[in-house]
């Protein structure tokens, strides 16, 4: 008996050891030699303070900023925790709604937030990304014509001039990766921290 538990034990540390600690961490020594900051979450600071991650959205909703696409997560209700409530962008909860083309509630939200969209920004075609959740729930970009639509109301709100906001966006427009891969973004947060930086200069 002892002969087959003691080649078994043998594996079950070795393995432990390879999988549990010694893959880890040279993993994330190769991270962090490769890609120290997407190995450390990407982070983004301002004056010195981390303000986010360039990897996942925040809530914006003033008029002075660039609102990013909507948000499905959702949070525990702190009056009943059997229930939950919205809470865009809440990294704790990432996850889609999971709602299907034939929902009624996906519907009537997408219907929603059209009416909204029209309401803040004006007629005309509603970027697919102003309405629709992505994923995760904390998708940090927008598509440049979402972000390009949303010009005129952020300069008014700002006193700024659509030409100068506009170019500003459109030097924030990160490209497909080797000209094919992905699609043609725009990181919500970065650009409203340059936008700040338009009326300090």
């Amino acid at each position: 008996m002892l002969q087959h538990i003691r080649p078994a034990v043998v594996l079950l540390v070795l393995f432990t050891l390879l999988t549990g600690l010694v893959y880890p961490l040279a993993v994330t020594g190769i991270a962090e030699i490769a890609f120290p900051r997407q190995a450390n979450g990407s982070l983004i600071e301002k004056d010195g303070v981390v303000v986010g991650s360039a990897l996942i959205g925040q809530n914006f909703t003033s008029d002075r900023y660039f609102h990013p696409r909507p948000s499905a997560t959702t949070d525990t209700d702190p009056n009943d925790s059997t229930k939950t409530i919205d809470a865009p962008y809440n990294a704790a909860g990432s996850a889609a709604s999971n709602l299907g083309p034939t929902s009624q509630k996906l519907v009537d939200r997408v219907k929603a937030g059209v009416a909204d969209w029209r309401a803040k920004f004006g007629a005309g075609p509603v970027p697919a990304d102003a309405v629709t959740t992505s994923a995760s729930g904390l998708d940090p970009d927008i598509s440049p014509a979402n972000a390009f639509a949303q010009v005129p109301s952020v300069a008014k709100a700002r006193g700024l001039d659509e030409a100068r906001v506009r170019a500003l966006v459109e030097a924030s427009v990160a490209r497909p990766a080797l000209g094919w891969i992905g699609e043609s973004r725009v990181n919500v947060l970065q650009l409203n921290l340059a936008l700040d930086r338009i009326k300090s200069s």
